[in-house]
């Protein structure tokens, strides 16, 4: 069957994003790039994390947030080596919305009776790079689930961006798709919770393209919450789709509306951020809670934030972590939950009536275990290794919306297209190959030599998952690979493109496979496919990294032309790779990305681990 396309205080309530208060707050000038301070090295190690003001205090509010962040779509429980978490030397099978569902019910009715009300909060990557039972309907199904689940507010993320501005837009309003309409026939209402983009500006109107605040009256006391991005999201979202955006300093936009909300009274703020940080590698494993040599990103943007951010709950990372960091003139609590809804972040807090502001921050991610106890202090497993699901965590609401699509994509999610020797992963070597990376760039070549094509590129970020030859989602035997499993791989239906370079322009590509080179942020090191090698110095300059580049061993040529394909996000200079942008004589290749990888698992004889062996480096 054909598969369908993928792809005064009572005032304050009302004050998400009201016309004038964006006009006058637009006007008003970001603050001079000297007041942001440089950054700054974190201490070794933070303490997990509790944060009392220190002010004195009256009367004060209590309440909790609860939040999650790169959820990615991930419906069913992640699966592979995706499916424990792996901290303070365990690993705990978690995740699948049926149990995270369970979780926030549970700690919601804690709080509760604690005296606590409740806000359920994210950070971004709700959508995008999902898997087929929500992309396959343009990631309805998971704004429906994060509805159900009681998700209020969040930050938009790189990933909402994976459509466009205006599928996003579509997703927060509601509407069918321009495309593809209402694929499950009853409709799209779009989200109930808000989603903030405070530093995602319409480059006609100067304006964000939706609110960047959002108000809560809690006992009569307002929290204020600011949401964003990263200042980055266009080198790591296809260009196309972003076009008539751009994207601001997460510091100054921060301060920026911090600093409206403090002039409507509201002074316990919270930023909502879609970047963030990581914990040192350690034995045993950190602990989900700890913060342990903490550093990244998120660092120095809580370094520049104003003293009323009390709380900055970020993401981006796919991290765990609950950390305690400077900002200028206090302290504010930073928190992640890892991915995949596999963690929710527990915050309990108070609200000095008196100041407004926080006057205790605390702090802790919670597991979103799925498994059933082997009563050992493990987890029973089926007699493929794989973790027994625990029926009696299931939360029956979400699970009856999630079976709604997973019957309707199972035809399309369970075919089996194709069949793998043994697992294939994203581990990589000292020179940044892995052994997936060469299968997909040899799928990609595959894909396009009848046009010619000589080399395949892939960008590391676009691979997603490993293929895991026990795992058996539609009942496949072992060493199968259905549909459903090769586009949680590529999930993004990328176009395949090939175009014409000379020599110097590979080698200038590859050049800027490195941080601060021809303005490249991070370290990306690209997959080739077969036939292709080269070697690349750690101690070298920038632009002059590159050596004994070679196609069939034959050196290549800096004058003479080449034909080589990559998808089209890096065609058109996505994950900062702008001299992609300098092919000549592009073509497309029928179908996605994920259709030449699936041709390719299916062509023949079971596909073996790509031998990572095409990319070698030196000191």
């Amino acid at each position: 069957m054909d598969r369908p396309r993928l792809r005064g205080r009572a005032g304050l309530r009302h004050l998400a994003a009201p016309a004038l208060a964006l006009a006058v707050v637009a006007a008003l000038p970001l603050a001079p790039a000297a007041d942001t301070p440089a950054a700054a090295a974190p201490p070794p190690e933070f303490q997990p994390v509790s944060v009392n003001a220190g002010l004195p205090q009256g009367a004060t509010v209590k309440g909790q947030f609860l939040s999650y962040n790169d959820f990615h779509g991930a419906i069913d429980p992640p699966s592979g080596s995706g499916a424990v978490v792996n901290a303070s030397g365990t690993s705990t099978p978690a995740g699948g919305v049926e149990y995270l569902a369970t979780y926030l019910k549970k700690l919601r009715a804690e709080a509760k009776a604690e005296g606590r009300q409740t806000v359920t909060v994210g950070a971004g990557d709700l959508v995008g790079a999902t898997p087929l039972v929500s992309a396959a309907f343009h990631d309805e199904p998971t704004i429906e689930l994060m509805n159900q689940i009681g998700l209020q507010v969040s930050s938009v993320g790189n990933h909402e961006f994976d459509e466009g501005v205006d599928e996003l837009i579509r997703l927060q309003r509601g509407g069918c798709h321009p495309t593809d309409g209402c694929q499950d026939g009853d409709g799209f209402k779009g989200a109930k919770f808000t989603y903030l983009a405070a530093n995602t500006i319409d480059n006609r109107t100067k304006l964000p393209i939706l609110p960047p605040i959002d108000i809560k009256l809690i006992n009569g006391v307002p929290v204020g919450f600011v949401g964003m991005t990263l200042e980055g999201t266009p080198g790591i979202v296809n260009p196309a789709g972003i076009k008539n955006v751009h994207f601001t300093d997460e510091v100054e936009t921060a301060n920026k509306w911090g600093n409206l909300l403090k002039l409507f009274g509201v002074k316990a703020q919270v930023l909502l951020v879609h970047e963030g940080g990581s914990q040192a590698t350690a034995t045993p494993t950190p602990g989900v809670s700890d913060c342990t040599g903490f550093s990244g990103p998120i660092v120095p943007i809580v370094a520049g934030l104003n003293p009323e951010f009390g709380l900055v709950v970020s993401g981006h990372t796919h991290r765990f972590y609950t950390c305690k960091l400077p900002t200028k003139g206090g302290t504010a609590v930073v928190t992640s939950a890892g991915t995949n809804g596999q963690l929710i972040t527990d915050i309990d807090w108070s609200v000095d009536c008196r100041t407004g502001r926080f006057a205790q921050v605390t702090a802790k991610n919670v597991i979103v275990e799925n498994g059933v106890p082997d009563g050992n202090g493990g987890w029973q497993r089926d007699a493929n290794g794989v973790y027994l699901k625990n029926p009696a965590t299931v939360d029956a609401g979400a699970k009856k919306i999630a079976d709604k699509y997973r019957t309707a994509v199972a035809p399309i999610a369970n075919r089996v297209v194709g069949r793998i020797t043994a697992d294939i992963t994203r581990t990589a070597t000292p020179a940044g190959e892995t052994p997936l990376g060469d299968v997909i760039a040899d799928a990609q070549l595959a894909r396009t030599t009848g046009d010619g094509a000589q080399i395949a590129l892939m960008n590391p970020g676009g691979i997603r998952a490993d293929f895991d030859a026990e795992a058996s989602s539609g009942g496949e035997a072992n060493g199968e690979v259905t549909y459903g499993e090769a586009f949680t791989v590529q999930p993004f239906n990328n176009l395949v493109v090939t175009q014409t370079f000379t020599g110097a322009q590979i080698k200038a590509v590859l050049e800027q496979q490195f941080a601060g080179f021809n303005g490249q942020t991070t370290t990306k090191i690209l997959q080739v496919s077969n036939g292709f090698t080269y070697t690349w110095s750690a101690s070298a300059a920038l632009g002059s990294k590159i050596s004994n580049l070679a196609l069939n061993g034959t050196p290549i040529d800096p004058a003479a032309s080449y034909k080589v394909t990559t998808n089209d996000f890096l065609a058109n200079g996505g994950d900062g790779f702008t001299s992609l942008t300098a092919g000549t004589g592009r073509t497309t290749a029928p179908g996605f990305d994920v259709d030449a990888l699936v041709a390719y698992l299916g062509a023949g004889e079971p596909v073996a681990p790509g031998p990572a062996n095409r990319i070698t480096t030196v000191a």
